[in-house]
């Protein structure tokens, strides 16, 4: 086969991976077959979409780590699946979040206020997360995120699970709650 017909086979490869999947896959992240009539096949995962609304709880959500994350399907973030009960200020949360194991994986931060919020259901409340959903432990309080109210540097965002709300004046010194997640592309807040 010429090069010209493996490169176009290998790029209609990605556009049905692409189609099917309802995710997308970018050039860098599959690779093409080396020998001609082989079934091109990747390990990488495909980046969910955000745009993607998984309604049923039993089809977003997957166990993983032993028990103790969830994947979200919906944006490829994995949750602690059951969040610590201990209220800290913010810089502990920050530190308890990056020295954190779960399910024998460390790697763990506290979510940007997008991540942490895009838990939330609006339609429920106490808690504000979807019907049928696999958390336990869930206070219906403000969970840290990781992200610093830009008006304020002394206030950070957090959101609040018992009516899903979502706020920047959460004074850093004050207490809330922390979701570890996995994944994704955080945020370093000052």
């Amino acid at each position: 086969m010429k090069l010209k017909s493996k490169k176009l086979l290998w790029l209609m490869s990605v556009w049905i991976v692409s189609v099917t999947y309802g995710g997308f896959a970018s050039a860098d992240d599959l690779e093409p077959s080396a020998l001609s009539g082989q079934t091109i096949r990747t390990t990488k995962e495909l980046r969910p979409a955000w745009s993607t609304k998984i309604k049923k709880a039993s089809k977003r959500f997957q166990i993983v780590l032993d028990g103790e994350g969830v994947l979200d399907k919906e944006t490829g973030l994995v949750w602690e699946k059951s969040p610590d009960t201990e209220a800290r200020a913010w810089a502990d949360a920050v530190s308890y979040a990056y020295t954190k194991s779960v399910g024998g994986r460390k790697g763990w931060r506290l979510p940007t206020v997008e991540e942490l919020a895009s838990l939330v259901d609006s339609a429920q409340s106490n808690p504000a997360l979807p019907s049928g959903h696999p958390f336990t432990n869930v206070q219906l309080s403000g969970y840290w995120s990781s992200t610093t109210d830009v008006s304020s540097i002394g206030s950070a965002w957090y959101v609040y699970f018992g009516d899903g709300s979502v706020n920047g004046n959460g004074g850093k010194e004050f207490t809330g709650y922390v979701w570890c997640v996995r994944s994704g592309h955080g945020y370093d807040a000052p």
